[in-house]
Formats: C-alpha cells, structure tokens, sequence
C-alpha cells in the first residue's frame, strides 16, 4: 500500500472496484477485499500515531467509518476524542468541518440559509459546514435541542432542506460528536431521536501507564504546548474509496445464524431484565453493518458471531435505559449488557 496525498491517484482498490466487468471472478473480489482491508489496517496504524492508548477506540470508529455510519465519543476532557477525529481527517483526503456546539448557535448556523443578493436581486442558498464529508460536532450536549434537532434529517437521509429545497450532503458522509459526561451544567442532553441515530457510542477512557508515559514524552518534545502533532500524518484515502470500502464491507458473505444471532441480541433487550427500555429495530441493523465491517478490519472473508459480540456494546448502550432499581443500585448499563451478551448464545460456525 502506497501514500497517497489529495493530488495522487486513489488506492488501488478504487481502480479494481471501477474497472468495467461484467461479473468479477471470485479471485479478483478476494483481491479487493484483501486491499481494503490491508488499506484499512494501513489506516488503523496511522491512526495510532496521533491517539496513544485508544486502540479500541480507533477500531471502533473505523468500524462506523466503513459501514457508513454515526459516532458519539463521550469522555472525560484531554483523553483525545477532538485529537482523534483530527487524526482521522487529515488521513482522509475528503472534505472536513468542525462545528463547536455552543447554547447560542443556531440552527441555520449547521445547515445554512438564503441570503438576499443585490446584484442579482435574488435568495441564494448559502450553505452551512454539514455539506462536507467528515463533520465534527465538538461538544454537541452544549446546544439546545432545537439546534441538536438540525442533525436529524442529514444523519438518516443524508440530505438537508433549506428554504424547501431537499439538498444531497457529499458522500461519504459521517458525523463524529463529542461530549462530556461529567459535567452536566449549562447542557442538554441528547434526544432519544437523535441518539438512535448515532450508530455507535464510544467510551474513551484514561490511557494505561505505559501508554500515558510515551504520550508524554511525544507531546513535551513537541513546540506546540500540550497537543500531538497531525500533520505527519499520511493521507492515506480519498472520499471514493471510502464508498468502495463501504461496498466491499457490505456484499461480505454473513449466515443466517449470524444474522438471527444479531436480531436476538437486540430482541433480549426489550425484556431484559433491568432494562426499562430496550433497542429498536436500527440496533439490529447496527449491529450487522458494525459485524461486516470488523470483519472487513480484521481481513476476515466472511462475518463470525464474534464480529456481532464486538460490536454489540457500543451499538446498544445508547438505545438501551436501566431501570429505576438498578439505576439506583449503581449498575451501568454496560454491566447489564454484558451479562445479556452472556447469556444470549452464539451460534456456533
């Protein structure tokens, strides 16, 4: 796998992928999902330049990236979670925006409006920054729920409509969020809508002491105060090969055990236990997008059940609510879907 900057051509998979064929034999489908595999373990390792100690983290934001879907990173400040989705824009040769949520920002401030041009004596639509590729909502519990509400149409329909008008956002298309879970003053927390819409939850926690100790020496030796450099990284895709990616992922072969094993594991929920509200039907379609692309990551032919129970935290914590008992007890919702993950059993391959 070669680097690749904005002005160079696209990886290798993009040309196979775009080649006319009529039907590609099953050798040159291998080659390309072993390609985007190898360029998306290539991408895991740049990664992991920039953001020490968050090697789940970055697999799991991976995995959203090639099923197409949405992220909410939630921990404690200084853990990296804005550093990370730095990292992974300037490895990716697409569009990027960051949006800092703030409770006077507007709605029209995310997704644009019509401005009154003399000359032409006319509405213009003038765009917001969520027509880009990657869009980084930085602290978004800190805006009200009306402008969290802007994100909804763009999130599911990948579209947003300004003055009536429907207009495509670019594809790929993906939102990484940040939040704080420790403080809780002068914010507003998400709507049930909005989170379901996120495909995973991440935690980032504090870092091992090794890990915390090479962190630091990286950052003192740098000139710029208390932050990690980006821009050694390489750019190593560009937005078409996302999508390629994001194909691959999805024609990878899954067994109707490892599909019954996903719609199980979201059905548990509903009547488990602890559980005052269970997850809906787009947790089990998470968790099937999650599973084929931890199976492309991992350069996997086909999906596994472990590929659903890697996945599976992340995609159902935040459609899941405990009950009062439990909540009352000092149970996480992460306990409680462990012992589900348990006791729901795998198929076995």
């Amino acid at each position: 796998m070669s680097e690749n900057t904005p002005d160079q051509p696209s990886s290798p998979i993009s040309e196979e992928a775009t080649a006319p064929a009529a039907a590609p034999a099953a050798s040159n489908i291998a080659q390309q999902r072993q390609r985007a595999s190898q360029l998306a373990q290539g991408l895991r390792q740049e990664l992991q330049k920039a953001v020490i100690g968050q090697t789940a983290v970055i697999d799991d934001v991976l995995t959203a990236l090639i099923a197409g879907g949405h992220v909410l990173l939630e921990g404690v400040p200084g853990l990296g979670k804005t550093l990370l989705v730095r990292a992974l824009a300037r490895c990716f040769g697409g569009e990027f925006a960051r949006i800092q949520f703030t409770p006077d920002l507007m709605p029209s401030d995310i997704t644009g409006h019509a401005v009154y041009d003399l000359q032409s004596e006319q509405f213009k639509l003038r765009k917001g920054p969520i027509f880009t590729n990657l869009l980084l909502a930085d602290e978004i519990n800190r805006a009200p729920a009306k402008t969290q509400a802007a994100l909804l149409e763009v999130m599911q329909e990948r579209q947003v409509t300004l003055e009536g008008r429907p207009l495509a956002v670019p594809l790929p298309f993906m939102v990484l969020a940040t939040q704080n879970p420790i403080e809780q003053e002068g914010t507003y927390p998400l709507p049930e809508a909005e989170l379901d819409r996120f495909m995973l939850k991440l935690h980032m926690d504090y870092p091992e002491q090794d890990e915390e100790l090479n962190m630091v020496r990286q950052v003192t030796r740098s000139p710029k105060a208390d932050m990690l450099e980006v821009t050694p990284l390489r750019t190593l895709l560009q937005a078409k090969d996302v999508l390629i990616m994001q194909k691959i992922a999805s024609d990878l072969p899954l067994d109707d055990q490892v599909l019954d094993y996903a719609v199980r594991l979201a059905r548990a929920t509903r009547s488990w236990p602890g559980l005052a509200i269970g997850a809906g039907p787009r947790a089990s379609i998470a968790l099937v997008r999650g599973a084929r692309a931890r199976a492309l990551l991992r350069g996997g032919d086909f999906v596994l059940p472990d590929d659903i129970k890697g996945c599976a935290l992340a995609v159902l914590r935040h459609r899941v609510r405990l009950s009062p008992e439990l909540d009352i007890e000092g149970l996480s919702v992460d306990q409680v879907l462990l012992q589900l993950l348990d006791q729901v059993p795998a198929p076995r391959l």
